[in-house]
């Protein structure tokens, strides 16, 4: 009999998300709101939020850090999702080092105002800040997976203008609503392509305003998938990079038109069944889906029981829902390695 080969970390990922054979399944925090760098592992580093958000080195230190003391297998920038926005002319408050960065004040009060809008400048701020910690982990990690984070262009959209505002036009001013996710996407390709060519291995991108209640399947497939896939593709045909896509809420009822999305696997929330996500979006490699309010509060035995839940369910890849509280103790994530190491490598794709 063969011997199994040990892939590492970035490898593992990589290959489940091509839906290869691979030694196991893989526990990974993106980043974003998903990003693991919590109170305590500050602590242990002297790298503390909010700092964190605009110093390259402290950046990079903490997201490494948040891979070696959590288990997460994965480095993931930024650790909040108001990059882009900022950049864009929203007023952004960076939090504490237990609340993760809000928005204070829109960019624009009317959808229809796109002059208000600035472009992304990844040559300043928190754009540059974000590249700059990408290029020092490339010097200093090879084998961990190095995941970008960009927010998806309806969440962009969300984040310059009033959600209430957006999702009216969405109904009753279309061509606004297209022109300003158009103009988000756009953006959006340009930091992520910044972000590649620094270094990243993998874009996740985090679609948390897509399920509204106010989108159905035909808005979905109006307003939420061609950009999304437009950034997606680009990624792909570019670079040569993979992605995830992560959306939040109710996502089963845009049925069939999961498989439609580009990206090579999709992220959903504790709320969700696995296996109806299985059914809907056939041979994406699939992401989740264990509560974050498990993950802060309960013990880390519950947490092993929860991933081995989701594992069972059958994702590929066993990931916090959604946002990760930062007082999310260490032995909690801890608990979801051990979870993967009891658990079956991925199935076959389809």
């Amino acid at each position: 009999m063969a011997e199994q080969v040990v892939l590492n970390q970035k490898e593992r990922l990589i290959s489940i998300l091509k839906r290869e054979p691979t030694d196991r399944r893989t526990f990974i925090s993106p980043g974003g709101t998903m990003s693991m760098g919590t109170t305590e592992v500050m602590e242990k580093t002297g790298c503390y939020l909010p700092e964190a958000h605009s110093d390259a080195e402290k950046m990079a230190k903490l997201a490494m850090a948040a891979n070696r003391l959590t288990s997460a297998e994965n480095i993931g920038i930024p650790f909040c999702t108001t990059v882009e926005a900022e950049a864009m002319g929203t007023t952004v408050d960076l939090g504490t080092k237990e609340d993760r960065p809000s928005v204070v004040a829109h960019a624009i009060e009317n959808i229809d105002d796109l002059g208000g809008l600035s472009p992304i400048d990844i040559n300043s701020g928190r754009t540059k800040v974000c590249v700059e910690a990408i290029k020092i982990i490339k010097q200093r990690v090879s084998d961990v997976p190095i995941i970008a984070n960009l927010v998806g262009p309806v969440t962009l959209a969300t984040l310059l203008v009033e959600s209430a505002i957006f999702s009216n036009a969405i109904q009753n001013n279309k061509d606004a609503a297209h022109k300003l996710l158009k103009f988000s996407a756009e953006n959006l390709i340009g930091f992520s392509d910044a972000m590649l060519e620094a270094g990243a291995d993998i874009v996740c991108v985090s679609e948390t305003s897509a399920a509204f209640k106010t989108i159905d399947r035909t808005d979905f497939e109006e307003f939420v998938l061609p950009y999304i896939n437009e950034t997606t593709d680009h990624f792909r045909n570019t670079f040569g990079a993979l992605s995830i896509v992560y959306l939040c809420g109710d996502i089963v009822k845009f049925g069939d038109a999961l498989s439609n999305i580009a990206a090579e696997a999709i992220g959903f929330d504790s709320t969700v069944d696995v296996k109806a996500i299985k059914g809907l979006a056939k041979c994406k490699a699939i992401m989740g889906n264990v509560s974050t309010e498990l993950l802060e509060r309960e013990e880390p035995n519950a947490v092993f029981r929860a991933g081995m839940q989701s594992l069972i369910g059958g994702v590929d890849i066993l990931a916090p829902s959604c946002s990760v509280s930062l007082k999310t103790p260490i032995a909690n994530t801890r608990s979801l390695i051990r979870a993967v190491m009891r658990s079956d490598p991925p199935a076959p794709c389809c």
